[in-house]
């Protein structure tokens, strides 16, 4: 049986997802603040968390971005009755896969929850994107385990998808990255919210890199991006 941790401060719909979940044959670890959830995600590891946003003590944002820090790969859903798109990319920026917006159906909620589970389980179709200690990128150094970016200008916290979105472009440097192989690997699907969301972060990643001038993010329309790092040229 999957244990599934739930993160939910209204009593009524959190009483609703865990009967429905429990339905599924589901275990379900029903968490009222962000503080419990994250001692309840420390104790027994679900196989996948619901983290509603605004909740008491600490929101659904500074609890993913905690369990993130101790997981890579635990599938997180957020809940929320926000769907402006600067919270939308905050919650990707915090490690989320995905989110529903209140109210929902819960048959959809379930579907979307056994998606989750079913893309975390299987192996991946694209190249495996190697997360080593440190990159040297031109001027910059790189750490996908710590997620930060630096150079004698100036250091850099990646955000989680900054970092995965970063792994990847350097596993592909100076060769095409396929924009729909990418989506598919870091968000799970290729749709047109999360393709405009990457193109976001892409932006993101384009200023970071801006102190050295042989490095480049390249759009092939179409296609996807080539990360390209010339030689010769003085910064």
């Amino acid at each position: 049986m999957q244990t599934i941790l739930l993160a939910e401060d209204e009593l009524v719909l959190g009483k609703l997802i865990k009967e429905a979940l429990e339905r599924k044959s589901f275990e379900v670890l029903w968490a009222r603040n962000g503080q419990e959830a994250y001692d309840l995600y420390c104790a027994h590891r679900p196989a996948l968390c619901v983290l509603d946003i605004m909740m008491p003590v600490s929101n659904g944002f500074v609890v993913a971005a905690n369990i993130r820090a101790l997981s890579k790969d635990v599938p997180i859903l957020f809940l929320t009755a926000r769907s402006e798109t600067d919270d939308v990319i905050r919650g990707f920026e915090a490690g989320g896969n995905d989110y529903m917006k209140k109210p929902f159906s819960l048959e959809e909620f379930q579907l979307r929850v056994q998606e989750l589970l079913r893309r975390n389980q299987q192996p991946s179709a694209t190249p495996a994107v190697v997360a080593m200690e440190n990159f040297v990128l031109g001027i910059y150094q790189f750490s996908p385990v710590s997620q930060v970016l630096k150079c004698d200008k100036e250091t850099i916290k990646l955000s989680f998808k900054e970092s995965e979105l970063l792994n990847a472009l350097i596993s592909y440097k100076n060769t095409l990255m396929p924009r729909k192989e990418i989506l598919m690997q870091l968000w799970g699907d290729d749709s047109f919210f999360h393709s405009r969301t990457m193109d976001v972060y892409i932006g993101k990643l384009r200023r970071y890199l801006k102190h050295d001038t042989n490095l480049s993010i390249v759009n092939i329309r179409g296609f996807g991006f080539k990360l390209i790092e010339e030689a010769g040229k003085l910064n």
